[in-house]
């Protein structure tokens, strides 16, 4: 097969992310610093934000003195409409430094969740039910954070990367890097700026997570690369033996969130990255003052939520895995819209070449007068990648069956996908993915794979029992 350089031009992968061009998105895509931003994040703002950043520092439930801040006291609206002025015209002047609009995206975002959920988390504290947030959001916060969101590329409302977790840490120390040891948060809500704290290990293990990103992008690349062009196998099975890696050094860091934020703390600051969408706080959305762009009217956006990450959906979109056609899958297609630009075209560009490619044909398959051995060796790689997919779907089940589901009877995630049945819905999909690749291609796969296949119809059926468990006790249909 001939290439495909006409039908579909190859992506723009930056080597050189470029740190001191302000002119690009901080967000890029690159084989060095994967999905994390192509610098590290602008902490300090430019003295016009000086509110801002007073009324930011002074918010969370515990400042970094160790003090109560004005989250502590439910104090927080009422210093948003005595201090903070609208500084949109000072946002603008900063339009071309499109890293610091980020920065001031972040900024605005997490100063407008803490603003609409602040009732919330009073009456959470109280031990009573979250009831209704804030219904509108003053012109001070919502004109400056949909100027920086539009300019960005963001929806403006706080985004997992743009916002939340990837843009929202700074070192210690910048000789060292991203040590674990050495990240801290620029912002919080409840005690993150401990880095102790749960709330902190939370959002720092995301961060270590997608430090790991850069070989998973250029394996991937690679193999786009080798299905379309040079039809080399043996540069396939290099490639995809490097996506196995990165994935492999993804899981082994997400299992750290066990020690790092603990399941008895984290319902204490989850309540302000709750989004608008599908939640009862805000059962007619919310109205962004002074932003005729949005026409007036109450609108509703997704919360933040680690399903806008875009590590697993890439290998999603390289492997084809099929999703079934319910209404979770559509909610995981709207999540697409919460991720940087430059992650979306990436993953969609994948997608495409693939396809276009017959990338998974190809590759499972052969072609006339293929080695067998590396043929056999391609599909092994497939199913150990497809493998460490479940193995993070796995986990992230885990974590909300012993973070969320044991813990608060709340029906929905924070991005507004139902709390039981939308993992499973994809778990399950990458386990019915694997049966019927290795059925298809007639299994013998060695010890390894046997092994794997072994692991798979256990969990299914685990996974089975436990989605129907918490189904019957919170009285929702089951999906698997």
């Amino acid at each position: 097969m001939g290439s495909l350089e006409q039908t579909i031009p190859p992506f723009r992968v930056l080597d050189d992310t470029r740190p001191d061009d302000m002119s690009l998105p901080a967000f890029m895509v690159s084989t060095t610093r994967g999905f994390l931003p192509r610098m590290d994040p602008i902490v300090s703002l430019p003295a016009e934000f000086d509110a801002l950043e007073s009324l930011l520092q002074r918010m969370p439930v515990k400042t970094l003195s160790g003090e109560p801040g004005l989250l502590a006291h439910g104090k927080l609206g009422d210093a948003v409409a005595a201090e903070l002025p609208d500084l949109t015209d000072a946002a603008d002047k900063y339009r071309d430094n499109l890293p610091l609009m980020n920065a001031l995206y972040r900024d605005y975002s997490f100063l407008a969740s803490a603003y609409l959920l602040e009732p919330c988390h009073e009456r959470f504290v109280r031990g009573e039910g979250y009831g209704l947030g804030r219904d509108v959001l003053p012109a001070n916060i919502a004109r400056p954070i949909a100027k920086c969101a539009a300019l960005c590329d963001f929806k403006p409302f706080m985004e997992y990367a743009g916002s939340y977790a990837l843009f929202n840490y700074r070192l210690e120390d910048p000789s060292q890097g991203l040590a674990s040891d050495n990240l801290r948060l620029i912002r919080a809500f409840e005690h993150g700026l401990d880095p102790s704290s749960s709330e902190a290990g939370f959002v720092l293990v995301h961060i270590e997570m997608v430090k790991h990103s850069g070989p998973l992008v250029a394996g991937a690349a690679a193999c786009i690369e080798a299905c379309t062009t040079s039809r080399h196998r043996p540069t396939l099975n290099t490639a995809l033996a490097q996506v196995l890696t990165a994935l492999t050094k993804i899981n082994a860091t997400m299992e750290t969130m066990w020690t790092r934020s603990k399941p008895t703390q984290y319902t204490s600051f989850r309540t302000f990255i709750f989004g608008i969408t599908s939640q009862s706080m805000f059962p007619h959305g919310v109205v962004y003052e002074g932003v005729p762009e949005l026409g007036g009217k109450p609108v509703s956006f997704r919360g933040e939520s680690g399903a806008n990450d875009s590590m697993v959906p890439l290998v999603d979109n390289l492997l084809a895995v099929p999703m079934p056609e319910t209404p979770l899958t559509e909610i995981l297609r709207d999540f697409r819209a919460y991720r940087p630009g430059e992650h979306r075209g990436f993953l969609e560009w994948v997608k495409r070449a693939g396809e276009k490619g017959g990338l998974k044909a190809w590759a499972l398959h052969g072609g006339d007068g293929e080695d067998q051995g590396e043929v056999r060796e391609s599909r092994a790689l497939w199913i150990k990648v497809l493998d460490q997919v479940r193995d993070f779907r796995w986990r992230h089940w885990c974590f909300a069956r012993e973070y969320i589901l044991k813990r608060t009877t709340h029906p929905t995630a924070t991005g507004g996908s139902p709390i039981v049945t939308w993992l499973p819905n994809q778990l399950s999909a990458v386990m019915d993915e694997m049966v019927n690749v290795y059925e298809g291609v007639g299994g013998n796969l060695g010890e390894d794979v046997e092994g794997i296949m072994d692991l798979v119809g256990r969990q299914r059926e685990m996974l089975r029992k436990e989605v129907r468990k918490f189904c019957e006790e919170r009285g929702v249909e089951s999906n698997v």
